[in-house]
């Protein structure tokens, strides 16, 4: 589609001094990250959500050029790829379906949100004054795509080596808790953030069959989302049939995730 240019378009264009005050939230941000970014302006960039803009008065075809949204999705497709390569390389002998849990954990809102706090960008963001909870603290969505976004600046400032430095130590710290307290195992709770998260539903589970003896029952059971069919598992008991079928609805997700560059 060819797009028309005129100098008028040149004209109502908002100079950064319009769009961002005067302050050193980008510095600020680059001491606590602890990486060496030069373009600050990247930086800031990633640090401005849309709603931000908005009270600005910026018109939505130039916010795109003004907000973290196109840093953010770069950050989501590096975060993934990093976090994959992490964990492949730090259990060998794990197989698909626990890496796959593993990866949903690691990079799921609440994590994202949480590496976020960790480095104070919540004090630091560009964001409109309406996009808070109740409570006053920021959505952990919100704070999940600035974490994405910021991930991004430091690939495009300082290449991927600098990237897969600075989301090491964190990658390790988490991987380690969420083994040592059993947390991949627990397929249901990963699924619906995941189902949650992205059509802001809640998934179900309903058992199509019971086979055998009494005493050597075997359960099927589905998950569903929006009338679709997600995973089918098998299992003793229900509680085992909806983990199965939880775990291979991830993996569903997440390879047709890896195929339409983001899940569901």
């Amino acid at each position: 589609m060819h797009v028309t240019h005129d100098a008028s378009d040149e004209q109502n264009t908002p100079t950064c001094a319009q769009v961002w005050p005067d302050d050193q939230r980008a510095t600020l941000a680059r001491r606590s990250l602890d990486v060496p970014i030069a373009d600050l302006g990247l930086l800031r960039l990633a640090l401005t959500h849309r709603s931000y803009l908005n009270e600005q008065g910026i018109e939505p075809l130039q916010a795109v050029h003004y907000s973290n949204e196109r840093l953010e999705f770069l950050g989501d497709s590096i975060l993934g790829m990093l976090t994959a390569e992490a964990l492949y390389l730090r259990f060998p002998d794990l197989p698909e379906g626990s890496l796959t849990a593993y990866r949903t954990a690691l990079v799921r809102t609440e994590t994202l949100a949480g590496w976020a706090r960790r480095f104070g960008l919540d004090a630091l963001l560009y964001l409109g004054r309406g996009e808070s909870a109740e409570t006053g603290e920021i959505r952990d969505r919100i704070l999940a795509g600035a974490f994405e976004a910021v991930t991004a600046a430091i690939f495009l400032d300082q290449g991927l080596e600098t990237t897969r430095e600075f989301l090491g130590t964190l990658l390790d710290e988490d991987a380690e808790a969420i083994i040592s307290l059993g947390q991949e195992t627990n397929y249901k709770g990963r699924l619906q953030e995941l189902i949650q998260e992205q059509k802001q539903v809640t998934p179900s589970y309903r058992t199509v069959s019971i086979e055998g003896p009494a005493h050597e029952r075997i359960f099927t059971v589905e998950v569903v989302s929006a009338g679709e069919t997600l995973g089918v598992g098998t299992g003793s008991s229900k509680r085992i049939a909806q983990q199965m079928a939880a775990q291979r609805a991830l993996i569903a997700l997440v390879a047709e995730g890896d195929d339409d560059e983001r899940p569901l």
